[in-house]
């Protein structure tokens, strides 16, 4: 969400328009604020590194005396819905709402009971229930909701009973300058990490490596594949408590560590398929769009937020149902295929994302709506063009 809230906000900034960004500094440490052109970022943290929200609304209030906001947009609950009352005209965007977490909750579950191993989250999915009561209730403090995928969409309206003139669904979007294909910068990421030469195929796998981003579920799905198919390599971007549980699987596998953000672009385009193992069926994760971009064909759990919003088909690549049996099922199909394949997936991936998934896209939606929510008397937002 980091990466979608400076994309958007910097693009809107690009464009003329006056931002006043009220958020903490990612690394924690205390900072001066900072203007560039007409972005205005304000720290509000408390002593722990964390947003003190009554600093930032403090600050929100001073500004608005200066010149009054004509509207106010929230990422998920970062302005609380108890202060959201206290303002006019507010949006909020949800990268993730409890009816998706719930599932969340629920696939986990299912998979430590399954492999007999790792205690479940039975207790946070107890716990879900309360939560999502609470947050519908509570949703109709904000006048409109945005979505990032059709199906959070559809939740908000049949099982929030959100009006649906009040919902309104605008996808992510990656800048399209930075992720592109690129076949040698590819090369060149794997000949700098080792990657043999006479392997067959190449996945790769970014993120934090925790639980709730499906890394117990990969790691035994390839260790199945590396019994049948040892030419198949595995590469594994980000950090986290599984990266030393993957360097067991020998040499089929290279942990990376986390990658500088310069380095993402070469990385999907050094790979012939994007894995994402995800139980988290909320929101759209940025990695797909990238790789996406770089024309690198995904695999990825199917989710509704997913198939319904990125990949619509098989063209794209490959999905399939949260375990371990299903996931070895989809990788089996993808080998099968082979790299021939994967490329075409890839295009169909690169020409998709370039059309849906741009930041320039995403910020112009966002742009009209804004504008529409300031004038409602000669804007209309969506038009009956909008898809």
């Amino acid at each position: 969400m980091e990466r979608h809230a400076s994309t958007l906000y910097s693009a809107l900034a690009a464009k003329g328009h006056e931002i006043h960004v009220f958020t903490v500094p990612s690394d924690k440490r205390p900072r001066n604020d900072i203007q560039q052109g007409s972005l205005h970022v304000h720290f509000a943290a408390n002593d722990h590194g964390s947003v003190n929200i009554s600093l930032a609304f403090d600050i929100f209030n001073q500004e608005n005396l200066i010149g009054e906001f004509d509207y106010v947009h929230t990422e998920s609950v970062s302005l609380p819905h108890w202060r959201a009352k206290m303002v006019p005209k507010v949006a909020v965007t949800w990268h993730g709402i409890w009816y998706e977490i719930m599932h969340s909750k629920l696939f986990q579950e299912l998979l430590s009971s399954s492999d007999g191993k790792l205690p479940g989250p039975m207790t946070e999915l107890q716990e879900a229930m309360p939560r999502l009561v609470d947050e519908i209730k509570f949703f109709s403090s904000y006048k409109q909701h945005i979505c990032i995928s059709n199906s959070a969409g559809e939740a908000l309206v049949n099982v929030y009973q959100i009006p649906q003139r009040n919902v309104h669904v605008i996808l992510n979007g990656v800048d399209e300058r930075k992720f592109v294909q690129d076949p040698k910068s590819g090369q060149k990421f794997r000949d700098k990490h080792g990657v043999p030469k006479n392997v067959s195929l190449v996945m790769g796998v970014a993120g934090r490596l925790v639980r709730d981003k499906g890394h117990p579920l990969l790691y035994e799905a390839f260790l199945t594949i590396t019994k049948h198919h040892p030419g198949v390599f595995l590469l594994v971007a980000g950090s986290g408590p599984w990266g030393k549980r993957y360097a067991e699987l020998g040499p089929s596998v290279k942990v990376l560590g986390e990658l500088e953000p310069s380095e993402l672009s070469e990385f999907y385009n050094a790979i012939d398929l994007f894995v994402n193992p995800t139980l988290r069926p909320q929101g759209l994760d940025l990695t797909l769009m990238e790789s996406m971009h770089c024309a690198t064909p995904v695999l990825t759990p199917n989710y509704p937020s997913i198939t319904g919003t990125v990949v619509l088909n098989e063209g794209f690549g490959y999905t399939f149902a949260p375990n371990v049996a299903s996931f070895v099922e989809a990788m089996e199909l993808a080998i099968r295929d082979g790299t021939e394949v994967l490329q075409r997936n890839g295009m169909v991936c690169k020409n998709y994302a370039l059309s849906m998934f741009k930041a320039t896209k995403m910020a112009s939606a966002y742009e009209r709506f804004f504008l529409c929510m300031k004038n409602t008397r000669y804007c209309q937002y969506p038009l009956a063009t909008d898809c």
